[in-house]
């Protein structure tokens, strides 16, 4: 994972009564550069949350003084879109059951892997802000529903594109790869990032995958797909997409 400075504005709870578990992840989310804070009962939890009014918060569910269950309640009877990932030992079906019923986003088990919290943090953000920058815009215009970078075009509705292959119709795959693009012009995103929003990422996938289909669209939409103007690589870092075709 990178740490990127677009993550400096967001800001993450961590409702946990283990400090060992929400020190790490607290450091861990920093280093990221997100900024974080961590309570760690659930009525500080809920405190918090009122007056730091964070991005996301990642909730345990056996906490003291008040449940996890009970914090997520709460939240939602206020706020029905901010993200909550709930992080518990409790993992069976019915626990899962329950805490999607209560209205959580996402839903951990421990032990976890560092790495794939970290990626469903970023997941859940994302789709947040897609979801608000959707609401502030209102529907899609004609010129935002067809995009235009260098001599290519593209129909984000139909899937209907002009290239220099002439007029092509993007997969479903190829469409929504192009749109997490276009929703993100000049910021790196990482491999696991693309799998996770585009195809539901788990472990063992692989990010070759996501190689594939960058290859696919260079060969539809770069003058020279060996010398990549729009769809760049960045090493260390996955991919990022310059409309403009900067060198």
């Amino acid at each position: 994972m990178v740490n990127e400075n677009s993550h400096a504005d967001k800001k993450i709870l961590i409702v946990e009564d283990e400090y060992h578990i929400a020190e790490g992840i607290r450091l861990n989310l920093s280093l990221q550069g997100y900024q974080a804070e961590m309570s760690l009962d659930g009525a500080q939890g809920l405190s918090r949350w009122e007056a730091w009014e964070p991005d996301l918060i990642i909730l345990d569910v056996m906490l003291p003084v008040i449940d996890g269950l009970s914090v997520l309640k709460a939240v939602r009877e206020k706020n029905e879109k901010l993200p909550v990932l709930i992080l518990s030992a409790k993992g069976t079906p019915e626990d899962r059951v329950q805490g999607l019923s209560c209205g959580v986003d996402d839903y951990m088990v421990k032990p976890f892997v560092l790495e794939e919290l970290l990626l469903r943090v970023e997941r859940l953000l994302t789709r947040a802000h897609w979801a608000r920058a959707e609401m502030e815009e209102g529907p899609r215009d004609a010129c935002r529903k067809r995009f235009r970078f260098g001599e290519n075009e593209v129909d984000l509705e139909t899937a209907e594109a002009v290239c220099a292959q002439g007029e092509i119709r993007l997969t479903d795959q190829e469409l929504k790869l192009l749109s997490i693009f276009v929703e993100n012009p000049g910021r790196p995103l990482p491999r696991k990032l693309l799998l996770e929003v585009g195809w539901g990422y788990s472990r063992f996938s692989s990010t070759r995958t996501v190689d594939n289909f960058i290859v696919r669209l260079r060969k539809y939409f770069e003058p020279e797909p060996k010398n990549p103007r729009y769809f760049k690589s960045i090493r260390s870092r996955g991919y990022l997409f310059d409309p403009g075709g900067n060198p």
